[in-house]
């Protein structure tokens, strides 16, 4: 334990946050207490965080019920400062990464192999207090400051519930893994976990900001021969080879859907697809161009296909987050074709279980991290980091916590 959190262990830390008072209006660093972590709680120096677009989502409060003042951040990498009573996996001196989501480790969705989504620590982004008393331990001048995510990174310390705190590799450079505790992980995770492509098989990723050329990033990893990005945008086309894109399609450059383009290009529809945009249409897309495409020309023959036993095996994997009110269709036969359709959430990656292992993913050269991060910035200019998101310049944008 050091000399430092021996000092500060059980009481109010005194410390640099940027808090957001209203919705949409720059962040203000202001000196605010940190209570001491309370039951099964954590309290975390945090030494490097990054801007993810949930954040600002919220922070401009656009469709939901705003929460403020509000302390925002959620992937971060960080050393455990004190911890609370029950907490027996952790010890201040660990590196960790804070998740915003977490994983209990008693519940049925934590004891299944199949589900990580923990009835007690899954996401929830109306919650701005900590469950054990369902206060916060963000203040300024007895005022209490919300939580956001049960991370609230953007802040010098935090205090979280111990089950969304991952310990990792102190050798891990704590300014690059940071990242991997939201976006990179979901987009990496979707393709490796959910979609598992076969080496040599060709995949398809619509969306290419961070969640979708991470999901590129974990199909060059596993080996795809072909990986076509698509997106609306085409100043994203020249940096996504860096992430083993072999093709890029636009859609408004054709004047058929682009999943028939795509059917077309790959005789008859890739093996996987990874959809990162939340649009519908793009939902859509990415679940039809998976092989084999089934168009109006063998409508009328599918009765006969499935009688002799040839069908597609495409799988399409959902990862962008609709709008609440949004639905879509398909015609039944593209599933009786044999496609298949599936979602994930944080690709399919337990938060203490399993992200220990990306990040050794990345200590092993596997998963390449640095191309991912565009800027950086010091904790005092972080509305420069929301300036660069909300143009849409770069991918992450690291925030040092000191200096």
């Amino acid at each position: 334990m050091s000399s430092t959190a021996v000092h500060t262990a059980g009481q109010v830390i005194r410390c640099k946050a940027a808090v957001a008072w209203e919705a949409g209006k720059p962040l203000v660093i202001e000196k605010v207490e940190v209570a001491p972590p309370q039951k099964m709680e954590v309290r975390l120096k945090i030494l490097f965080t990054s801007l993810c677009h949930t954040d600002v989502y919220f922070w401009e409060a656009k469709g939901q019920t705003p929460l403020f003042p509000r302390i925002f951040g959620h992937e971060a990498g960080g050393i455990v400062e004190s911890v609370g009573e029950g907490v027996t996996d952790l010890q201040p001196g660990d590196h960790v990464l804070p998740v915003f989501t977490g994983e209990c480790k008693e519940c049925r969705h934590c004891k299944s192999e199949e589900s990580n989504m923990c009835d007690l620590l899954r996401i929830n982004t109306d919650r701005g207090v900590m469950l054990n008393d369902g206060k916060t331990r963000f203040s300024k001048n007895g005022q209490p400051i919300y939580h956001f995510l049960g991370t609230s990174t953007f802040s010098e310390y935090t205090v979280a519930h111990v089950g969304s705190i991952a310990k990792i590799n102190p050798a891990a450079p704590l300014d690059k893994v940071c990242v991997l505790s939201c976006g990179i992980s979901t987009g990496m995770g979707a393709t490796l976990n959910v979609a598992k492509p076969k080496k040599g098989s060709t995949v398809a990723v619509f969306g290419l900001g961070a969640v979708g050329l991470a999901a590129c990033e974990g199909a060059r990893m596993a080996g795809a021969a072909r990986i076509i990005g698509v997106d609306l945008n085409p100043s994203r086309f020249a940096d996504a080879e860096k992430f083993g894109v072999t093709e890029c399609v636009n859609p408004k450059d054709h004047k058929k859907p682009v999943q028939e383009v795509i059917a077309e290009m790959t005789d008859g529809g890739v093996d996987r697809s990874i959809e990162c945009t939340g649009n519908v249409n793009a939902m859509i897309s990415a679940f039809e161009c998976v092989h084999d495409e089934l168009n109006s020309t063998v409508y009328n023959l599918y009765t006969n296909n499935l009688k002799s036993g040839i069908q597609g095996w495409g799988v399409a994997v959902l990862v962008g987050v609709p709008n609440k009110d949004d639905a879509f269709k398909t015609h039944p036969v593209n599933l009786l074709n044999g496609r298949t359709l599936k979602g994930t959430f944080f690709g399919n990656y337990k938060p203490r279980s399993d992200l220990p292992s990306v990040v050794e993913k990345y200590m092993n050269k596997e998963l390449e991290i640095e191309k991912f991060i565009t800027h950086q910035v010091s904790f005092s200019e972080i509305n420069k980091a929301f300036d660069y998101m909300l143009k849409g310049e770069g991918l992450r944008c690291i925030i040092r916590m000191e200096g």
